[in-house]
């Protein structure tokens, strides 16, 4: 019977790494914790943000603010907790004033999000807002392709085959939560998560 890897343990690594490697030192000057994700290390489905807020970095925990609250209330929506799912963000340090990560901020901690995502596997990816989007597909404008599930082929870190994901586009939470239209479109994608897990299941058998 082959031996299990030990998904937690491989995660403890991809955060020491990230410290012994000195990501963003600038970023990490000015942060109180590293965040980097929570949830099932053998959840079917992975959000991705863009970087922890202010409650985030306190509390060294992903999507714990009022974006968060609304993530878990969508999620409940749908028969989810936030322990079924892994929820993380691209960059795992505050940015200072909650500013939007900058380009190399976000190239330098990909690599290691990538080594998340090949621990974890998970069957659906869900970018949360544009700044996730644009790393798994460039140049598309997520206010074209939100709720529109896409397949695509990814290398991960010490492997040679490419692996299926499908990802799903869906608008951050925190950019929806005092727009009422986007509010309503983002919890109407959101609700079709169940079907492109089940659609995706099919494709695999």
């Amino acid at each position: 019977m082959a031996i299990q890897p030990d998904k937690a343990a491989m995660l403890e690594r991809i955060r020491r790494d990230i410290l012994k490697n000195q990501i963003c030192p600038e970023l990490a000057a000015g942060a109180t914790n590293l965040v980097m994700g929570e949830g099932s290390v053998d959840a079917d489905i992975m959000f991705i943000g863009e970087a922890p807020g202010k409650n985030e970095d306190l509390q060294g925990r992903p999507f714990v603010g009022a974006a968060g609250k609304f993530l878990d209330e969508m999620l409940r929506g749908v028969n989810l907790r936030r322990q079924d799912v892994y929820i993380t963000n691209i960059v795992k340090y505050r940015p200072p004033d909650n500013r939007d990560p900058l380009p190399e901020e976000k190239l330098a901690f990909w690599p290691y999000l990538l080594r998340q995502l090949a621990v974890i596997r998970p069957k659906v990816v869900v970018t949360l807002g544009r700044h996730s989007l644009e790393h798994f597909l460039p140049g598309r404008q997520i206010s074209a392709v939100h709720g529109q599930p896409k397949r695509l082929k990814i290398i991960f870190p010490g492997g040679n085959q490419p692996s299926g994901l499908v990802i799903l586009p869906l608008y951050h939470p925190a950019a929806a939560l005092y727009n009422g239209s986007m509010r309503l479109t983002l919890m109407d994608d959101f609700a079709r998560l169940p079907e492109v897990i089940n659609q995706d299941s099919s494709n695999s058998n």
